[in-house]
């Protein structure tokens, strides 16, 4: 997958906004001020850290070698999917999906009537 792709996917979502807050090309992506992705592009490839059920997680790191506990973030919230090509399309999308909705669940109820 392409960074173009990703950035393609992550904002087919309503109401993302993107910003760069630990430097360039390390790409935030939020929902109601809170974080549900992030990703860059470096000498280790496209790499995107997203939040997950945490036992979904744990079946993710066992089902995929692709995907790895979250760097730098709670590794029991966050994956760290390694998007270099073994990873089906749709199960990225559906991950980022599965991301975002967690996040928006999570927002008060004010910001998710805001939203929606």
């Amino acid at each position: 997958m392409s960074p173009s792709k990703l950035s393609e996917l992550l904002h087919s979502l309503p109401h993302v906004e993107e910003s760069e807050p630990f430097g360039p090309g390390v790409f935030v992506q939020k929902i109601g001020g809170k974080m549900f992705a992030l990703y860059s592009c470096d000498d280790d490839g496209l790499r995107a850290n997203l939040k997950c059920d945490p036992d979904r997680a744990v079946e993710l790191r066992e089902e995929h070698e692709s995907i790895i506990p979250g760097y730098h973030m709670n590794k029991k919230h966050w994956n760290t999917l390694i998007l270099d090509g073994s990873l089906p399309a749709g199960l990225v999308k559906e991950l980022i999906r599965h991301s975002s909705d967690l996040v928006f669940a999570s927002l008060p109820k004010k910001t998710r009537e805001a939203l929606s």
